[in-house]
Formats: structure tokens, C-alpha cells, sequence
């Protein structure tokens, strides 16, 4: 899979389905109250190291962001897509968002307090998600916490469908949290808890709180 070619169609593809997703997850944190003890214990976190402002890597359209904010975080968005930065800064006038891929972080080194990315890896190849994790090593301060989300489970799929039925090209695919973490720790990071939610369901999801 060369890598211009998978990032060219996630981008593409979620610049098609931006407005039609952003209708889909705006409210996907009411009601979530694992997701949302995760958001707020790592902004305690970042409180905890010194504050500073966040990245929300891969934000798509700002809600993560925006609830981060809510919670007293300085919290900025970056996502591949411009289509998806387009609504997230129409639906969030009072926060920054930036294009850019997490494979080239366009973020200066020790720059945020904290990262997170949450359900934002699942389009990453394998073999690129070291080049990933270096980079969030890279632009986190000593002592910074990063939280990811993510699918849990083996192999990968094409998504050639979704969001009220727009084309897509995108793989999606599913880690294990043990993997996840691995991959953490060979980039330099301290692990410091897994989780998995609802680990009975067809599509269970994983969180990993790390430290650099």
C-alpha cells in the first residue's frame, strides 16, 4: 500500500462524507460515560503536568476537541482532511484548527501538553504506526499524556460505503490494546493503562493512557 496512495484516499474520502459524518457523531459523546471519564481524567492529567495546550490529532469535526475545551483544556485540532476542517470550524468558530497528517505532525517538537487521538488511527497501516507514534513523542513535552482510541480486534477491511451511503476508499483496521501498547512503548513511552469497552460487542473499542 504506498503510502501517498492510501493518504490521498482518506483524505478524499473524508472530505466527501465531512458534513454527512459530522452529522453522525456530533452527539456520540451524550450518553458515554466510560468515553467521557476518559476525556476528563486526561485532562486532569494535563493539568496535573504543568497544562499547556492539546493536540486532537485526527480531530475531524472538532467534537472531541470542543468537549475537551469544555473541561477547561486548550485544546486545538488537526486532521487530514480540509473538508473535515472546514465543518469543524464552522460548527466551533471559537477553536483552532489546522490540515495536516499525522504521519508528518506538522507541530513543533515539546510544542503540546498533552495529545490525544481518539478512533484516528484506524486508517494508519501497520508498519506506519511507529513513524506515528514518533511524532507524538516528538511534539509532547516530557511528562505529557497521550490517550488513544481505537477499534479492538484482528485484520483489516476496505470501506468502500458509509456515512448516508457516500463512496469511500479507506481500510480500517483493528488492534489489540496489548498490541497498541507495544507499539507505545517501543516509541519511548510509558504505558500506564488499557482498557477495553464493551469487549462482548461485534465492535469493541480500546483506549490506552500513555506518558511520554
Amino acid at each position: 500500500m504506498a503510502t501517498d496512495g492510501w493518504l490521498a484516499d482518506t483524505r478524499v474520502s473524508y472530505d466527501i462524507v465531512a458534513a454527512a459524518y459530522a452529522d453522525q457523531v456530533r452527539d456520540s459523546l451524550a450518553g458515554k460515560p466510560f468515553l467521557n471519564s476518559a476525556l476528563t481524567l486526561f485532562a486532569e492529567l494535563v493539568r496535573a503536568a504543568g497544562d499547556g495546550p492539546v493536540a486532537d490529532v485526527g480531530c475531524g469535526p472538532g467534537f472531541v476537541t470542543a468537549y475537551l475545551r469544555n473541561l477547561g483544556v486548550d485544546a486545538f485540532g488537526v486532521d487530514l482532511s480540509p473538508g473535515m476542517i472546514e465543518v469543524a470550524r464552522r460548527e466551533h468558530p471559537g477553536l483552532r484548527f489546522a490540515v495536516g497528517s499525522m504521519t508528518e505532525l506538522p507541530l513543533a517538537d515539546a510544542s503540546v501538553a498533552g495529545l490525544v487521538a481518539f478512533w484516528s488511527l484506524i486508517h494508519i497501516p501497520d508498519e506506519l504506526i511507529p513513524t506515528v507514534f514518533a511524532h507524538f513523542r516528538r511534539v509532547l513535552r516530557p511528562g505529557g499524556p497521550v490517550l488513544v482510541g481505537f477499534h479492538v480486534g484482528d485484520g483489516s477491511r476496505l470501506k468502500t460505503e458509509g456515512y448516508g451511503g457516500h463512496p469511500m476508499k479507506v481500510h480500517v483496521h483493528r488492534r489489540r490494546p496489548e498490541r497498541v501498547a507495544d507499539w507505545l512503548r517501543e516509541s519511548g513511552f510509558t504505558v500506564e493503562a488499557t482498557s477495553t469497552l464493551s469487549p462482548y460487542a461485534e465492535l469493541p473499542g480500546g483506549m490506552v493512557f500513555a506518558r511520554r
